[in-house]
């Protein structure tokens, strides 16, 4: 039992750390999915392991059950397999740890394994995962939280891949999870969204990615570098509202999409990065009110000036 480990739900990140649990001397046991072909191309992927199809006792085998499965499944899976112990509460479970990897959810969805006896928690990796090969994890972080044994288990298989575990406060998990999104999938969309701006500016799609990049690039290496006052670069950094007040009319020719998230990131900035928001917000909302006023005499035909 010791170092046993079973997964269920071995999509890009659970055969991923399958793998790599397997070659830190992992015993892997029962790989789930909910078909027996998915689950023996996992198998195949991790190089270890039996193919299972569904939720069944053979996951009770492993000491350590790996949890991968969409957010929405957990709570279901958790079901699942107490309800293959039978209807008398009695604590069968007790030994076992069972460990999830959502970002958003915290261990108490797994409250059912957990009346049973089993020790749960979750680990989530600061990571993106392709779903092509393994990514390096050293130096990574997770979001490690739950009950202490559980804890201690996913501490071992977190400092195994040379990753850094950090505790995080249950209730603070939402909250954790969506920085990673804006840190994450919404700073791509904005890079998508500047990159398109160029191209209807007129460069190719390879020239606008190149030279967008490079400059993100720059100033996420300074923000590393230097700090965050010190990085902070553009128009809002240097007080510039005229030139502001241009961007958000030139912006008048995108999706209306463009010019709300510009207006947004611009009050955001004011909030975060700003020495005197209090006076940043106030020039923000100037611009705003003269934006809206031309916005108004353009739409009835100049008669309101």
């Amino acid at each position: 039992m010791v170092n046993s480990l079973a997964i269920i739900g071995a999509g890009r990140v659970g055969r991923a750390l399958a793998k790599l649990l397997h070659q830190q001397g992992w015993r892997v046991g029962a790989v789930v999915t909910q078909n027996i072909g998915t689950a023996k191309k996992a198998v195949r992927f991790i190089g270890a392991g039996r193919a299972v199809a569904g939720i069944s006792r053979e996951i009770l085998a492993s000491q350590v059950v790996l949890l991968a499965t969409p957010d929405d499944q957990l709570s279901v899976v958790a079901q699942r397999i107490v309800a293959l112990l039978g209807r008398e509460p009695q604590r069968e479970l007790e030994g076992m740890i069972f460990l999830h990897t959502s970002g958003a959810l915290d261990a108490q969805v797994l409250q059912p394994l957990r009346h049973r006896g089993a020790a749960v928690a979750s680990m989530h990796p600061l990571q993106t995962f392709s779903g092509v090969g393994v990514p390096p994890l050293e130096g990574k972080f997770f979001a490690v939280e739950g009950d202490e044994l559980a804890v201690r288990a996913a501490r071992k298989m977190v400092r195994s891949f040379g990753a850094k575990p950090v505790k995080l406060a249950a209730g603070k998990k939402v909250l954790y999870h969506a920085a990673a999104a804006l840190a994450a999938g919404h700073v791509l969309a904005v890079e998508e969204a500047a990159t398109r701006m160029l191209m209807s500016a007129g460069l190719t799609r390879r020239q606008a990615m190149r030279s967008l990049l490079g400059l993100t690039r720059q100033v996420l290496e300074n923000y590393e570098r230097l700090g965050t006052h010190a990085a902070w670069t553009g128009p809002l950094a240097r007080a510039d509202y005229r030139v502001i007040a241009a961007h958000r009319a030139a912006l008048r020719e995108m999706p209306a999409e463009y010019a709300n998230a510009y207006r947004a990131l611009n009050l955001l900035a004011a909030r975060v990065l700003s020495p005197n928001a209090r006076n940043t917000f106030a020039e923000l909302a100037k611009i705003a009110a003269t934006t809206k006023s031309k916005s108004f005499q353009s739409k009835s035909g100049g008669l309101a000036s």
